[in-house]
């Protein structure tokens, strides 16, 4: 059972009081934000995760773990190096303040053994990214294993199929984030597109985005087509289904349980629904919300597709934040940046730029050969 919020410490000093006590003490707007997403995200972290609800609890190992587990993100290419590094010091800043406020003797962040874990901030020469080939292999891959499916011929039902052709499209043409369209189960917030997200006439979805604020992805034709008809195969009850529902079965099982028992069917009774019924009928049967695909989940799945595809990308597999930098690297460098800017909701022309300075580099490189050559 996940320790509540009011399970701090007796005359201790529960978190997220003494966020809010920060946060009060934060002038500039924009920095008060970018403080108050990372630390209610390593809030929830550290309650789901750690079992800490109070900073008299926190000790050195949870914030080591808490570093290690955004070198795990930053290795399956959730987040940036940097960014994992900065959220670290949004951390540690906090425990800073409540190092000075007397609620902390000392900072468990600033401890090496807790920095050791962070991830080693290597620049962008080691983030992987879709090329194009990849892409186009990864989809045609994903056609004829829905193909299989409808003759019957897939180790995977019609369902599934559809599911996972939807997932790469989405994917591989739209440049939405991993963590935007997939739970994630650090954060309460994210938890999946739902259909009533997905706006599929006007080619677009509503997302969570990194500001933590919902926006608009481009959702192009083919993405869009594939979602549709992965819809018509689905056929959700409602648009509170998410888009992508995971086929874990013990979350599964999990959802009927707790939607049931949240609708005052008794426990007795709700077992007995579960022997009478697979679980897929009695989703549909008693209009429970099935739980959707997770971040871990996506990889994982990804994983597997690349290996039925016979992909082997250095070694590695197809990662699904790799989907997002190759959209915008393939559009940059056809000498579309503005439009790489928009299909990657960049705030700036110069988030852009950064982004791709490699290309940048190697055009310039181009035109002094052409200016300086023989």
């Amino acid at each position: 059972m996940e320790p509540a919020e009011d399970d701090a410490t007796p005359g201790g000093t529960p978190i997220e009081t003494a966020i809010q006590q920060y946060l009060d003490s934060v002038e500039a707007g924009n920095s008060r934000k970018n403080f108050q997403s990372t630390l209610a995200t390593w809030r929830i972290w550290l309650r789901k995760e750690r079992g800490v609800t109070s900073l008299e609890n926190l000790d050195i190992l949870d914030c080591r773990r808490y570093a290690r587990h955004l070198k795990q993100r930053a290795r399956d290419g959730d987040l940036k190096a940097s960014t994992a590094t900065t959220y670290y010091a949004y951390v540690r800043a906090f425990l800073t303040f409540c190092v000075a406020d007397e609620h902390l003797d000392a900072n468990p962040a600033k401890a090496k053994r807790a920095t050791d874990e962070l991830p080693e901030d290597l620049g962008d020469a080691d983030r992987q990214f879709w090329r194009g080939e990849e892409r186009r292999a990864i989809m045609r891959s994903v056609d004829e294993r829905v193909d299989h499916a409808l003759d019957e011929e897939a180790d995977v039902t019609r369902e599934r199929a559809f599911r996972d052709r939807a997932i790469v499209y989405l994917l591989g043409l739209s440049g939405v984030r991993g963590a935007e369209v997939f739970a994630e189960p650090s954060d309460d917030k994210r938890t999946g597109i739902t259909w009533g997200d997905v706006q599929l006439d006007a080619g677009a979805v509503r997302v969570l985005g990194k500001s933590r604020e919902y926006e608009y992805a481009q959702l192009p034709e083919r993405a869009a087509t594939a979602l549709e008809r992965y819809r018509t195969v689905l056929d959700p009850l409602t648009d509170e289904w998410p888009v992508f529902p995971s086929a874990h079965a013990p979350s599964r099982y999990r959802a009927v349980r707790e939607q049931l028992a949240h609708k005052g069917v008794p426990d007795d009774e709700i077992e007995t629904i579960l022997e009478r019924s697979d679980v897929d009928t009695v989703l549909r049967e008693y209009d429970v919300v099935p739980p959707a695909l997770s971040t871990n989940g996506a990889r994982n799945l990804m994983k597997r597709l690349c290996e039925d595809a016979d992909l082997d990308v250095d070694g590695d597999y197809l990662k699904p934040h790799g989907a997002r930098r190759g959209l915008g690297h393939e559009l940059y460098a056809s000498g579309h940046a503005e439009l790489a800017q928009s299909a990657l909701r960049h705030a700036s022309i110069e988030t852009t730029h950064e982004s791709y300075s490699d290309i940048q580099a190697a055009e310039t490189a181009q035109e002094v050969d052409d200016l300086l050559g023989e």
